[in-house]
């Protein structure tokens, strides 16, 4: 992935994988969109 555009959609981003990667490039400056099934508590904590 080249890093001109720091932009990702990350699907699954309430959990698992989806959610590692999530972290890994907020670490890293990215700019995320994320996608997950309705699940209240894990969206609180992701934007927490």
């Amino acid at each position: 992935m080249k890093r001109n555009n720091k932009t990702a959609l990350i699907t699954g981003a309430t959990g698992g994988i989806g959610l590692s990667i999530a972290r890994e490039l907020a670490k890293k400056g990215y700019r995320l969109a994320l996608a997950y099934r309705s699940n209240k508590r894990a969206a609180e904590r992701l934007a927490g």
